[in-house]
C-alpha cells in the first residue's frame, strides 16, 4: 500500500513557480499567484490575525484608485509612458470592478508602517497589467511593481491615501444605513405623537412629554451625530500624495502632487486636495483621531439610546414597561416565558468595541516618531473594524428593533395619573414652598397631584385644566 502511494505522490505534477529576487535574495512564487516575491514573505512574517487586505473591499478599492491616479498624474507630467498607463488603467478597473481581490493576501496587521500592503497591491497590480497586455506574470521587464506602480511614491503616502479613501467610501455606506435608522426613530416618534408620558431625570419622575417627543429626540441626536461623521471627511480629503518618504516629495516629478489630487478627486467625487504642508501631513495623524472620534461618539449615542430602549421596556409585570421591543428569541434556558432585549444588547456591545477602537487610534497615533507613524497599519484596522461592524448592525437594529416597537399606553396613563411630577407646573402660581408640600403629600398619602389639588380647592377646574392639561405640559399642545 506504502508502495502505490509513493507512486501516486511521484506522478502527481510539481507546481509551477516562478523565480522573483529582493533585496534578500530569490524566491520561489506560485506561477499562478499575481503577488510577488515582497508579499509572499509578508505572509511568513505576518501570520497573525487570520483577517487579509481583502477582508476589507473598499480598502482594496481605495488602494486601486490611488495607484490609478498616481499613474495618470505620472502621466500627466510627462513622466509615464502612455502605453504603459493603459495597461495599469485596466489592472486597477478590474480590481475596482471587484476582480483578483482574493490576491492582496497580506495580514491587517503588519509591521514596516504598511509596507508589505502596499507591495501586496503593487505586485498584484503590476501583474495584472501584464496578463492583460499578453504577457507572462514576472516579466518586470515591461511593468514594474517599484518602478512603474510605485513611480513617485512610497508606502508614506500611497498607504494613507488608501486608507483615507477607503474611510471615505465606507463612510457614504455608513452614513446611509445610520440615515435610516434616524428616521425609523422620527417615524415611531410620528406614530406616538399623542402618547403622554412621564419624563424622568435622573431615573425620577420629572415633568410630562409624549412619547413622540421621546423618540423624535432619540432620531435627532442620530441625526447630529450623522452630521459629525460627514463633516469629518474633510479631513479625510487632505492627504499626502506626493510627499513619498518624509514629505520632502524626494524622487516625485514636479506638478505631480497636485495633478494626483485631482485625479483622485475626480475618481472618488469627493473633494481630495493635496495638504498644504507635506511634511507636516505625513508625520501627523489627525484625520484618523478626529473619524475614530467621530465613529465613537456615534456609538455613545446608540449605546445610550440602546439602554434607555431596554430600561423603557424592562418588566413586563415589574419594571417599566412602557414600551414593548419585538420578541425575537426566549430568552433563558432555565426560566420559562422570559425574552430579553437582544438587539439593543447587541448593539451595545457593538459600541463598547467602537470606543475602545478609538483608544487604539488614539494609543497609536501619539507614539508616531518624528516624519512617520509607523502604527497606521493598526489605525486602519481599529478604524475599519469599527465602520464595519456599525455597517453590519445598524440595518439589523432598525428592522428587528425599532420597526417593531409598540407603546403600551395604559402604562403610560397610569404613570401620568400617579405621578407627582406634574406639580411643577404649579411653581408660578402656589410657589415652591407650597408645591414641595404638595408632592410629599401625594408621596406620603399615595394620592394623585390633582386629588389634593380638589380636596384642598386651590384651584379651580378651570385652572386645572389650563395649568396641568398633561398634553399642554409637553408643549405639543
Amino acid at each position: 500500500m506504502l508502495l502505490i502511494v509513493l507512486l501516486f505522490i511521484q506522478q502527481l505534477p510539481a507546481q509551477q513557480t516562478r523565480t522573483e529576487k529582493d533585496l534578500l535574495g530569490e524566491k520561489q512564487i506560485d506561477a499562478n499567484a499575481y503577488y510577488g516575491v515582497q508579499t509572499a514573505r509578508a505572509l511568513e512574517n505576518f501570520t497573525i490575525s487570520g483577517v487579509p487586505t481583502s477582508f476589507y473591499p473598499d480598502y482594496v478599492k481605495a488602494f486601486a484608485i490611488v495607484k490609478l491616479a498616481a499613474a495618470r498624474a505620472n502621466t500627466e507630467v510627462g513622466r509615464m509612458k502612455p502605453e504603459k498607463l493603459a495597461a495599469i488603467e485596466k489592472a486597477c478597473q478590474a480590481v475596482m470592478d471587484g476582480k483578483y481581490h482574493d490576491q492582496f493576501l497580506v495580514d491587517m496587521y503588519q509591521g514596516g508602517a504598511g509596507t508589505s500592503a502596499n507591495m501586496n497591491v503593487n505586485e498584484v497590480l503590476a501583474n495584472i497589467a501584464l496578463e492583460l497586455s499578453g504577457k507572462q506574470k514576472g516579466d518586470y521587464h515591461s511593468i514594474e511593481p517599484h518602478d512603474d506602480l510605485n513611480m513617485g511614491q512610497s508606502t508614506n503616502d500611497a498607504y494613507p491615501t488608501a486608507i483615507k479613501v477607503a474611510l471615505l467610501l465606507h463612510n457614504d455606506k455608513l452614513t446611509k444605513e445610520a440615515d435610516a435608522l434616524a428616521k425609523a426613530f422620527h417615524k415611531k416618534g410620528d406614530e406616538f405623537k399623542g402618547m403622554v408620558k412621564m419624563g424622568r431625570t435622573e431615573g425620577q419622575d420629572a415633568v410630562p412629554m409624549t412619547l413622540g417627543q421621546e423618540f423624535h429626540a432619540f432620531g435627532n441626536q442620530l441625526d447630529a451625530e450623522i452630521a459629525t461623521l460627514r463633516k469629518t471627511e474633510m479631513y479625510l480629503c487632505e492627504q499626502n500624495m506626493g510627499a513619498t518618504a518624509i514629505g520632502t516629495g524626494i524622487t516625485a516629478t514636479p506638478g505631480y502632487a497636485d495633478k494626483c489630487a485631482a485625479e483622485l478627486a475626480k475618481i472618488t467625487g469627493k473633494p481630495i486636495v493635496k495638504s498644504a504642508d507635506l511634511i507636516a501631513a505625513t508625520s501627523s495623524q489627525q484625520a484618523f483621531v478626529i473619524y475614530s472620534s467621530a465613529l465613537k461618539s456615534f456609538a455613545i449615542t446608540l449605546s445610550k439610546i440602546s439602554s434607555d430602549l431596554i430600561f423603557l421596556a424592562s418588566g413586563p409585570r415589574t419594571g417599566i414597561f412602557e414600551i414593548n421591543l419585538p420578541a425575537l428569541q426566549p430568552g433563558s434556558s432555565i426560566m420559562p416565558g422570559k425574552v430579553n432585549p437582544v438587539m439593543p444588547e447587541v448593539m451595545n456591545e457593538i459600541c463598547f468595541k467602537v470606543i475602545g477602537n478609538d483608544v487604539t487610534v488614539s494609543m497609536a497615533a501619539h507614539s508616531g516618531l518624528l516624519q512617520l507613524n509607523a502604527y497606521e497599519p493598526v489605525e486602519a484596522i481599529a478604524i475599519m473594524e469599527s465602520q464595519g461592524l456599525l455597517f453590519k448592525i445598524l440595518p439589523l437594529f432598525r428592522k428587528n428593533c425599532i420597526d417593531g416597537i409598540t407603546a403600551n399606553k395604559n402604562i403610560l396613563d397610569k404613570y401620568i395619573t400617579q405621578s407627582v411630577g406634574i406639580v411643577t407646573a404649579l411653581n408660578p402660581v402656589l410657589g415652591y414652598d407650597k408645591t414641595t408640600e404638595l408632592a410629599k403629600e401625594a408621596l406620603q398619602s399615595g394620592k394623585g397631584i390633582l386629588e389634593l389639588i380638589r380636596e384642598k380647592k386651590l384651584l379651580t377646574e378651570d385652572q386645572i385644566k389650563k395649568l396641568l392639561d398633561p398634553a399642554a405640559l409637553t408643549g405639543e399642545k
